[in-house]
């Protein structure tokens, strides 16, 4: 009895102790997280944004002041700042025609994207007909396809068609190669809609586009605009697909930015101005659909 007392007063092994016991690096995860975090992250935020601001506010100076200081110094000089700059960007016609070229340009080839994919994702994840994962197997195979390869053979055959230096031809190009990433992240999307749901929809007599339309796209609503995002942002800012296939008639705003750069000392006033927008347009549209592109990344994360 005495041993066994003795045993029963023993303390717990060291071992067990030990689990117990938090690790120096848990206890350095919970010193730093909160507001510490908070404040990093913060501070890396403004990091990434000095060079807009910098563009911003060089947009803002004359030429002049350009060339003799950096853009910091409007901090202690603000009357440099002013809006001259933008104004002569208004008269720029080359600007000006080069910036409703890209809207043209980039309007036309998200919203077929969009449709496009939506219908073929679908069609994937929901519709029975012969071959379907042996043509969804293509689709996934050509996401490996690097754009360069195919610039030339493509090239060719607008020039045969005469789609060659127009807006249309950058824009079949930019569907062409925006379709397959499209149909792969949307037919995974709506495959994790529940069957019952659709099959409900069914019984109460919807039809297959009634059922997209009704159903699968306000659940898809999400993918889709993360999808539009995506898809906007890479045919905004392409230059690559822009100088191959568009003439001085219907080149974007990357490419008359690029012909400004090489009389960069004319022109400075109307090339910072010009860099800017081109880089707040897509700024403004990410930040507009910031919380639906969040969702759609993270959905399917966790079930």
């Amino acid at each position: 009895m005495t041993t066994h007392a003795g045993r029963l007063a023993e303390p717990a092994p060291a071992k067990a102790l030990n689990r117990a016991r938090p690790s120096l690096g848990s206890r350095i995860a919970s010193g730093v997280g909160g507001g510490a975090v908070r404040v990093v992250l913060l501070l890396v935020g403004l990091f990434w944004l000095v060079p807009t601001i910098g563009l911003l506010l060089s947009s803002l100076r004359s030429p002049e002041d350009m060339g003799a200081s950096g853009w910091w110094k409007v901090f202690t000089a603000p009357s440099q700042l002013t809006v001259d700059n933008y104004q002569k960007l208004l008269e720029n016609g080359d600007i000006t025609n080069s910036l409703l070229n890209t809207v043209l340009i980039t309007v036309p080839a998200t919203v077929l994207v969009v449709v496009i994919g939506s219908l073929a994702g679908y069609a994937f994840a929901w519709m029975e007909f012969p071959g379907r994962d042996w043509w969804f197997l293509g689709v996934v195979g050509l996401l490996v396809v690097p754009v360069q390869v195919a610039l030339i053979p493509i090239a060719e055959l607008f020039g045969k068609i005469g789609l060659f230096g127009s807006i249309a031809g950058v824009v079949l190009f930019h569907v062409g190669y925006g379709l397959p990433f499209a149909v792969f992240l949307l037919r995974n999307f709506f495959a994790e809609i529940p069957r019952e749901l659709l099959e409900a929809a069914r019984l109460d007599g919807a039809g297959e586009l009634r059922l997209f339309a009704r159903v699968v796209m306000p659940l898809g609503g999400p993918a889709i605009a993360s999808l539009g995002i995506f898809q906007f942002l890479w045919v905004w800012n392409d230059m690559l697909v822009a100088l191959v296939f568009s003439d001085s008639g219907s080149q974007p705003i990357t490419v008359a930015l690029q012909t400004q750069v090489r009389q960069f000392g004319n022109n400075i006033d109307v090339l910072a101005p010009g860099a800017f927008i081109s880089m707040v347009v897509p700024l403004a549209v990410f930040f507009a659909f910031q919380r639906q592109f969040v969702s759609g990344v993270m959905a399917g994360a966790v079930k």
